[in-house]
């Protein structure tokens, strides 16, 4: 099991080539509304994740996910 911090930075990498408004990125920065990604980079995003964790994301909780941190406390969720 990865522990929370590496797969938060595993995340901030994989949001920062979606970042092109140069947002300072926090656990508490919003995906869409403050990052601006696209329903495609949202969902490319999940894929890169899914496949560096190899785990699989329901699609069902991504209403769930806002925030990086968000997203970072689900795939700690489903990476046992």
């Amino acid at each position: 099991m990865t522990d929370y911090p590496d797969t938060l930075s595993f995340i901030y990498g994989a949001v920062e080539e979606a970042n092109k408004n140069g947002v300072a990125l926090e656990e508490s920065t919003a995906l869409v509304a403050d990052i601006g990604l696209s329903s495609l980079e949202v969902m490319e995003l999940i894929e890169k994740i899914e496949d560096h964790f190899d785990i699989s994301i329901p699609l069902n909780i991504l209403p769930d996910v806002n925030t990086i941190g968000d997203l970072a406390e689900k795939v700690q969720e489903l990476n046992p």
